[in-house]
């Protein structure tokens, strides 16, 4: 961190669409992770719901046993978008060019970001709109490890341990002005990657900026 004085820098300054543009295909996390995240989305989203999976990719890690009404994924790869079975639509976004969600008020009954906090540069902004787009008391599910991308985590994000990546999160969350029911959940499986997550529900919509913008369909 030497030598800067923004805590949401990253080493790698370069266009995140650039990044991203190649396909990954894989997973962050080992099976006994995924499998706790999956077990909190089975814990707090609603049966038949709407779900907004905020910075997706190829897979979701939702219930295979529970039907949703709704899967939307907001991402930075087409493919990866393109190649995951439980969304019925996709939108390719930049968040940390484009903060406000194309969505309306109140559209999704929960939402999830796995294991992508640390690559947002203005996460306080989206999550203030990510409240907006959940009906009020809708969960937001933010879940993460020990791993990242080093060069486009923020620097903050870098500087903390587990247990200050989970304070940092829900002062995100408080931050934002608009989430209560804010709790830390260390989730990690024995003999596992570990697996954290902050659980807060959307106090109101919040008023402001915003709009539908397409969506591409399967």
């Amino acid at each position: 961190m030497a030598g800067t004085t923004n805590p949401f820098s990253r080493l790698d300054e370069s266009l995140d669409e650039d990044y991203y543009a190649e396909p990954r295909l894989v997973t962050h996390i080992d099976d006994a992770a995924i499998g706790a995240v999956t077990q909190l989305y089975r814990d707090y989203f609603p049966v038949g719901g709407a779900i907004l999976d905020l910075m997706s990719s190829w897979i979701s890690h939702l219930p295979p046993e529970v039907e949703y009404r709704r899967v939307v994924g907001l991402g930075m790869n087409a493919d990866e978008l393109r190649s995951n079975p439980r969304l019925h639509a996709w939108l390719v976004h930049d968040l940390n060019r484009t903060q406000v969600l194309p969505f309306h008020e109140a559209e999704f009954d929960a939402a999830a970001i796995c294991v992508s906090i640390q690559y947002l540069t203005r996460p306080v902004e989206v999550l203030r709109d990510m409240a907006r787009v959940l009906r009020p008391g809708g969960p937001l599910v933010i879940s993460f490890s020990n791993r990242c991308f080093p060069t486009k985590a923020v620097f903050i994000w870098q500087a903390l341990d587990d247990d200050g990546h989970a304070a940092l999160v829900a002062r995100y969350l408080r931050a934002a002005g608009n989430w209560e029911e804010i709790e830390a959940l260390d989730r990690s499986p024995s003999g596992s990657d570990p697996l954290y997550a902050v659980v807060a529900r959307s106090r109101a919509p919040a008023s402001g900026a915003g709009g539908h913008g397409s969506v591409a369909t399967k």
